[in-house]
């Protein structure tokens, strides 16, 4: 049985919906000395800053042209970023088609493995605590059909009732009819689902535009926006279940 939660959370709280990249767990190495290990194994020398470089123009480029893994222009998450891969690469002077395939398609594959992403250290007890309250969880991310199999390698899947991704969804944060999906999915209204994120604009100001409870993680004190009140920021996932726990009645 829930209770009731009164300050900022008010009504019996039931969920609690959760970012994933940069809030749960992050890249563990920059993209561009991943991509380098992989040209390595093909014979290729590039620099890792060259190629990070490269990476962040047609990560833009293809974001630009080919919005939400290219969904409404019949692409889908794997050649989406098959292209950013040939992209970046190409951008490096490498040009034959055959290896650009291949390096495209090993490192789609690889990003499903979990030595390539690191779960922070507090978001294995935040999620554990917070089922230990009778919340239940779900995942509404940016993310492509691979998050399920991350979140699985890396030991997470199983605290989560489902999984939103933005491919699957159709519709990417900040577009407020992703978190709509999600409530959907919780049976339940907006005033009683809490949502944590680390962007202000995809995370914080989407979910409370809906009426879901936002929180917006700030590991590392980079959000200084006025219209954030302190009782809605993070430092740290460890906050999170006493946060919940003493607007228990």
């Amino acid at each position: 049985m829930c209770k009731k939660l009164t300050g900022v959370m008010r009504g019996p709280l039931r969920w609690v919906l959760w970012d994933v990249k940069d809030t749960l767990l992050k890249v563990r190495a920059s993209v561009g000395e991943q991509y380098c290990k992989e040209a390595e194994r093909m014979g290729l020398s590039l620099s890792p800053a060259e190629v990070n470089t490269a990476f962040h123009q047609a990560y833009r480029h293809f974001s630009s042209r080919y919005p939400n893994y290219g969904i409404s222009q019949g692409l889908d998450g794997q050649a989406w970023w098959k292209g950013v891969v040939q992209d970046t690469f190409s951008r490096c002077g490498v040009q034959e088609p055959a290896l650009l395939n291949t390096m495209a398609l090993n490192l789609y594959h690889n990003f499903c493995k979990a030595e390539n992403w690191e779960v922070f250290p507090d978001s294995e007890k935040a999620l554990e605590s917070c089922s230990s309250l009778g919340l239940k969880l779900g995942v509404v991310s940016n993310f492509d059909s691979r998050l399920e199999g991350i979140l699985r390698a890396c030991g997470l899947l199983s605290h989560f009732s489902f999984v939103v991704t933005s491919e699957g969804a159709g519709v990417a944060k900040p577009n407020p009819a992703i978190f709509e999906q999600a409530l959907q999915k919780c049976g339940v209204p907006a005033t009683n689902v809490a949502h944590i994120g680390d962007h202000y604009v995809k995370d914080y100001l989407t979910s409370r535009s809906v009426g879901i409870h936002g929180y917006l993680l700030d590991r590392d004190n980079k959000h200084h926006q006025s219209d954030v009140p302190r009782e809605h920021q993070l430092s740290s996932l460890e906050e999170l279940p006493s946060l919940f726990q003493q607007h228990m009645d």
